[in-house]
């Protein structure tokens, strides 16, 4: 018998927005009040119904060049106040509208140390200086407890304290940049984005800082906004363009969420309220007008609808029924930096920002000793293996690493800073096999081509730092293996078994090998990455030359976006939502320099359902 259900259906909210995943993702930008003076790279503090704007740079027919008016915003207006002691772009800024802290910059001729506090109504030079003078610097916190990171001179990646009298340099960060975006407080700070443009973001905890998820556009001369970088707003700023871009930080992603209506560089912010209300003002837009003179006030709801995957409601507002749901195909493929050292048949380890590469050459050399690292924009040469080696496999992180097999037998060990040879050779000398680990301490090596008859391996070997030790073998013998995993979840796929190419998997559950669903495609010299057994990518391969990516998802293959450029036994590292292909033999060539990066959105959209 029918139910009320089965025949009425389900019930569809009515709601007078979208969904939200947060408070932060549901939160929209409108317009503030004029400013007097138009400027752009200009200080700012203080929060939304409360801000200060300072010193800045005017276009150049104005007079002065570089105005030390300084103007408080009060929720709707800005008004003149005392001006700051001269006139200076690139100056940084914290603090609140009557205790603010202003510090460096640039004259037009060179740049300052000095330091400055504001109580509301007029400036006050202090003593204290920063070290060296620069321009274009983050800062967070407040007079009496500050923190600077970055600038356009000296090292680049300077830190330095302010405890209300002196600064004191202190642990410097691990990329060096300007232009940054920056929130937080002395002592739980972070800054992101700057110069390059650059995507990568870094957390202070008072001693050290901490690389964390990068931004989803890589941008510099951007507006960083949060009392606590927890809730901080990456805003605007310029890629080969300005945008209008704004993300979230939620402690551990970045999240898009609304655009600021004008596009702009340059710009100025303040620290945000307790709810996640923000205001940035001034910048250069496609000219110094309207931007320079523009303010925006971000405000987040209240009260929201928590997205829900699969969900159905019926908006009000736009008069539409929508669903919630997850973007398809799910991820692209878009280029990245190109290596140092053209290559193929290298080792590699690592994830999409922190990548490492190792060995390998363009046949019919013997291989290179070259290592390089990727931080998820540019290659960088680290310091060399310690045997020049080709058609070998690595598996681990940027900072805990293997290299096996190949034309060098043993295996080498990287600890971030150096490789290491272990003395610990496989069992088997092999090339061209499959491997899975996660750390310089654990990995598992499979299949492959041995020295001698029989030619074609199944052989598989696991380490545990100290020794490898043969356990049980593959199902199908094969070489130019594709694999994947940890020691005790890993996949193997395709490869050449002796004739043609195989489309056989297998699953590696710590104990033997199981043959599973087979790829939709057979080809040698495919590249995997991938986390387990239960998620994986299988990207490439050749005959012929193909770009084909597949998706395994624990049970089955789908073919997903293919790569760019088409190769095979290039070095592929990552995981399923953020991966990458570097290197290996294109159409026409032994080796390339050619990085791609595999990206899955993390958001789920709200879609207009229609017939």
């Amino acid at each position: 018998m029918s139910t009320y259900k089965e025949i009425k259906g389900f019930k569809v909210q009515t709601l007078a927005s979208d969904t939200a995943a947060s408070a932060m993702a549901g939160g929209t930008w409108a317009s503030g009040g004029t400013i007097n003076t138009f400027r752009e790279e200009a200080g700012g503090a203080g929060i939304q119904t409360a801000a200060l704007l300072f010193g800045g740079m005017q276009d150049p027919s104005a007079s002065p060049r570089r105005p030390a008016a300084v103007e408080e915003y009060n929720g709707s207006s800005w008004s003149e106040s005392g001006d700051i002691a001269a006139g200076v772009s690139g100056i940084g800024g914290c603090g609140t509208q009557t205790a603010a802290l202003a510090c460096g910059g640039y004259t037009g001729t060179a740049n300052v140390n000095t330091t400055q506090t504001y109580n509301g109504s007029s400036w006050t030079t202090v003593p204290a200086t920063i070290n060296p003078a620069r321009a274009y610097i983050g800062l967070a916190g407040t007079t009496t407890a500050a923190i600077t990171f970055g600038s356009a001179s000296g090292t680049g990646n300077q830190v330095e304290l302010y405890d209300g009298s002196s600064w004191t340099e202190t642990t410097e960060m691990n990329t060096a940049r300007y232009s940054v975006g920056g929130s937080g407080i002395s002592t739980a700070a972070m800054f992101f984005g700057g110069d390059g443009p650059d995507a990568q973001a870094e957390v202070w905890n008072g001693s050290s800082w901490t690389e964390v998820n990068d931004l989803n556009t890589a941008r510099k001369q951007l507006a960083g906004t949060g009392g606590v970088y927890t809730q901080a707003l990456a805003i605007a700023g310029y890629t080969t363009t300005n945008v209008a871009n704004t993300e979230s930080f939620d402690g551990t992603s970045w999240t898009e969420v609304a655009d600021v209506a004008i596009a702009r560089r340059s710009l100025s912010g303040g620290t945000s309220s307790p709810n996640g209300a923000s205001i940035v003002f001034a910048g250069y837009g496609a000219s110094h007008q309207p931007a320079g003179s523009a303010t925006e006030e971000f405000t987040a709801p209240s009260v929201f609808t928590q997205t829900n995957l699969g969900q159905v409601y019926y908006n009000s507002t736009s008069n539409a029924f929508k669903v919630t749901a997850q973007p398809v195909p799910g991820g692209t493929w878009s280029s990245g930096g190109d290596m140092g050292t053209t290559r193929a048949q290298a080792s590699s380890a690592g994830t999409q920002t922190a990548a490492l590469v190792a060995g390998g050459a363009a046949p019919p050399s013997t291989g290179t000793v070259n290592s390089e690292e990727y931080n998820g924009s540019a290659w960088a040469e680290g310091n060399n293996l310690n045997n020049a080696v080709r058609l070998q496999v690595g598996r681990g992180t940027q900072t805990s690493a293997l290299s096996m097999g190949g034309s060098y037998s043993g295996t080498e060990s990287y600890n971030g800073t150096s490789w290491t040879e272990t003395g610990h050779a496989t069992n088997t000398a092999r090339k061209q096999a499959g491997a899975g680990g996660t750390s310089n301490t654990s990995g598992i090596f499979f299949g492959g081509e041995n020295p001698s008859s029989p030619y074609i391996a199944a052989t598989t070997e696991v380490y545990n730092g100290s020794s490898w030790t043969e356990v049980n073998d593959l199902n199908t013998a094969r070489t130019q293996i594709s694999g994947s995993g940890t020691a005790t979840s890993a996949i193997a796929e395709a490869g050449h078994p002796g004739s043609g190419y195989t489309v056989n998997v297998e699953l590696w559950d710590g104990t033997s090998w199981t043959e599973t669903t087979n790829l939709n495609t057979g080809l040698e010299g495919r590249m995997g990455f991938g986390t387990d057994n239960t998620s994986a990518f299988v990207v490439g391969g050749r005959s012929p030359y193909q770009g084909i990516t597949e998706e395994w998802n624990g049970s089955s293959w789908t073919e997903v976006a293919d790569m760019a450029t088409a190769r095979y036994n290039g070095s592929g590292m990552g995981t399923p939502t953020g991966g990458l292909i570097a290197g290996g033999s294109t159409s026409g060539t032994t080796g390339s320099v050619t990085t791609e990066e595999w990206t899955v959105p993390s958001t789920v959209t709200n879609t207009t359902i229609t017939d």
